[in-house]
């Protein structure tokens, strides 16, 4: 075949769409060509380049993986051209706080997060990760992917995973934190107490070794056991693991409503304390009573920086949060794990103290608790509980609230997750619309389909990214769309430490996303949320075109990322 250049191609695309041989191999706005110049060239779109710069017209071409080059591409030709006209070209979406860890072998197409732009993840947040792990759990997890997907684990470390997921094929780049409650956990246990002089060596000895393997950093969840068991002046020396260039700890702060402003005070300490970049995962003022603090952390952060600290933070674009239902309880109820925590419920002195503390955090929610949504639950027998409210739960079966809660958590083993309705629209915008703060999903890659339907997804795991531009940027004009853009790929990139992605820029990674501005939108709703979003007409990842004319076309391009 002839091979075509840009100007062949904007003049015979009538004659050539009427020929029944071209037409087989051909999309409604992509034709495939053999060439030796390009591999994609992408015309008549105009390009925001993740800087945050005005967007400009140019042409796109692609080679090998990486961005070729940029400008009038008039006299280059290319096996594949996609007209962009009256559409956006963007960097791919970089999701800096997922929770899709090893999601990834189940859900290799990553269907919620390529259909919505995102081309690369960020996983191991809030002091979870997929490694290290213990000797006992490696040997139950290595069996479990040698049973389930042919792969092969050869040890616990961070390493092993990396290395083996290199082994896998998937849509999305994956790039993962270490989890400082992983770590811990395998040195210490589940215990509240301290860590000993000779066990925080070992933990910070840990951190090293998963950012030699590759980590992009380290994560704590300080609302979360066994990480909330570890003190201030412990994260400081363990965090002291950290080293070279990517010295980054991100946190799931302890407290995200009555105490959030002690909880930003206590990680802007330990970043400052071990000489690390710090990043507030999922930033907000929860609960009713706190909504007028955003400002006050926002200011807390941009004093940080003006004392040459380096912080940001990231944030999703929803009113509710997604999370354990144990969450309610206080930290000593779950001292020593779920059989420890279950059990204290039966002391009637620990349960009415229990009680009094849900009751309190609960009524801080909008609605009470109409405002905590079973969103997945372990138990076939418990199944039908999923998308209630404890009240609605409460008023079926005739029990008081607190009860329901404490009889989900004991018939599940403590496997119950929840969606509580802290937040409200205005502290949303108060907090998205700081140059600082990024945007994240905070969610794992789902699809409406087996086996990843099984639990209700938050909203946020289908519609994160074109939200914040259709509702944000389009209705709210809280930013321009070249910052909204920049709060997705070029900032946390450079957060992140991720060179040749963020950007579209000569020899960067071919990552790209081409929307209709006036067409994109969020489908995903809390009471429907399996909803992929409108908009998103092609997603490049590592010059490979994943989703076509909103379809996916089942290529598995994606990459794990070291740092």
């Amino acid at each position: 075949m002839k091979k075509i250049n840009r100007r062949n191609f904007l003049e015979t695309s009538v004659i050539l769409s009427s020929s029944a041989f071209v037409f087989s191999a051909c999309s409604s706005l992509g034709i495939s060509f053999r060439s030796t110049d390009l591999d994609i060239m992408i015309i008549n779109g105009v390009i925001i380049d993740g800087s945050g710069k005005n967007e400009f017209k140019d042409d796109v071409g692609i080679k090998n993986g990486k961005i070729a080059a940029l400008g009038n591409l008039k006299n280059l030709t290319a096996e594949k051209i996609i007209d962009a006209k009256g559409m956006k070209i963007t960097p791919g979406f970089i999701d800096i706080h997922t929770h899709t860890d090893l999601g990834v072998l189940r859900n290799t197409k990553g269907e919620s997060k390529i259909r919505q732009g995102v081309t690369t993840e960020v996983s191991g947040n809030c002091g979870s990760s997929y490694g290290p792990v213990s000797q006992i759990d490696f040997e139950k997890e290595a069996k479990n992917l040698d049973e389930k997907f042919g792969l092969v684990l050869k040890n616990p470390s961070l390493g092993g995973f990396l290395n083996m997921l290199e082994d896998w094929k998937f849509s999305v780049n994956q790039a993962t934190l270490v989890g400082l409650g992983n770590i811990r956990e395998n040195i210490i246990g589940m215990n509240d107490r301290p860590a000993t002089i000779d066990e925080i060596k070992l933990m910070r000895y840990e951190i090293e070794k998963a950012i030699d393997d590759g980590a992009v950093g380290a994560a704590s969840g300080l609302e979360y056991t066994p990480g909330s068991f570890a003190s201030t002046e412990e994260l400081v020396e363990v965090c002291k693991g950290l080293h070279g260039i990517g010295n980054l700890y991100t946190t799931h702060m302890r407290n995200e409503d009555n105490y959030v402003e002690e909880a930003v005070v206590e990680a802007i300490n330990i970043s400052r304390g071990a000489n690390c970049r710090l990043e507030l995962s999922h930033l907000k003022a929860s609960g009713k009573s706190n909504w007028y603090k955003a400002d006050k952390l926002l200011e807390q952060l941009d004093k940080a920086v003006e004392s040459g600290m380096e912080v940001h933070a990231d944030r999703y674009p929803y009113v509710a949060y997604h999370t354990g239902l144990a969450n309610l309880f206080p930290l000593w109820a779950r001292d020593g794990g779920s059989k420890d925590f279950i059990g204290r419920m039966n002391d009637q002195s620990n349960y009415e103290k229990m009680s009094e503390y849900a009751e309190k955090k609960v009524a801080n929610l909008d609605g009470g608790w109409d405002g905590v949504v079973i969103s997945g639950l372990a138990g076939d027998d418990l199944q039908h509980f999923k998308g209630q409210s404890i009240k609605s739960i409460s008023e079926n079966i005739d029990k008081e609230p607190f009860d329901v809660t404490a009889v989900l958590i004991k018939y599940s083993n403590n496997s119950v997750q929840m969606v509580g309705f802290g937040m409200n629209e205005k502290e949303i915008e108060t907090i998205l619309s700081h140059p600082r703060v990024m945007i994240a999903s905070d969610a794992g890659a789902h699809a409406p389909y087996p086996p990843m339907n099984k639990s209700i997804a938050h909203p946020r795991a289908y519609g994160t990214f074109p939200r914040a531009i259709a509702k944000y940027v389009k209705e709210r004009k809280i930013c321009s769309l070249e910052e909204m853009v920049r709060k997705m790929t070029g900032l946390p990139a450079e957060k992140f430490r991720l060179k040749d992605r963020g950007l579209i820029q000569e020899n960067k990674a071919a990552d790209i996303v081409i929307f209709d501005y006036d067409k994109i939108k969020d489908k995903a709703e809390f009471t429907d949320s399996m909803q992929y979003p409108e908009g998103i007409n092609f997603v490049i990842v590592n010059g490979k075109v994943v989703i076509e004319n909103g379809e996916h076309t089942g290529e598995l391009p994606g990459k794990i990322i070291r740092f």
